[in-house]
């Protein structure tokens, strides 16, 4: 009695329901653009001061068919010191997802919290590896915090509302 299969009976125990489900995955990822260069090379490997890094992200997309949106993650690297630029990474690390049954009001979250998280790893390999066969150390990212950013946004949102001349508008493709 205990040891019933319930993988048989699932189909039969979702009913008509299941297909009206909401449902999300992930389609694919992939590198959309991805710019490498340490423009003060052989000289930088001669220089021993320690460079400041400075990272920026962003996040895009959009649409690009029936139920299935594209989520671009664009992560900059640089690497400054008072002698020159060390190195300069800028990737676009993209993902297709796809959704049924999803509120049209539900889905941006997804796209620039949840998509992001998931791709944030990966884009973080390629900078690492990148920095590293550029000669350098390899850079390793912090994680981001693309919940709080989202949040950050709304905020801005509702204080452009309130304002005279603000359209309410998020900025467009940045968390």
């Amino acid at each position: 009695m205990a040891d019933q299969d319930t993988t048989t009976a699932a189909p039969e125990a979702m009913g008509e329901g299941a297909a009206e489900a909401p449902q999300a995955g992930t389609i694919a990822q992939y590198i959309k653009d991805l710019s490498v260069e340490s423009p003060s090379a052989p000289q930088v490997f001669q220089w021993s001061d320690q460079p400041a890094l400075d990272v920026q992200f962003g996040i895009n997309g959009g649409k690009i068919g029936d139920d299935v949106h594209e989520v671009i993650l664009k992560v900059e690297v640089s690497a400054k010191s008072a002698n020159g630029t060390h190195f300069i990474i800028d990737l676009s690390y993209a993902g297709l997802f796809g959704f049924r049954n999803i509120p049209e009001d539900a889905l941006p979250p997804f796209l620039l919290v949840e998509a992001p998280r998931l791709l944030f790893p990966f884009a973080r390999q390629i900078i690492a590896e990148a920095v590293q066969n550029l000669g350098f150390p390899p850079v390793l990212l912090d994680p981001i915090d693309f919940g709080a950013a989202y949040m950050a946004q709304l905020e801005a949102q509702q204080q452009a509302q309130g304002q005279p001349g603000g359209d309410g508008e998020p900025p467009v493709g940045h968390a």
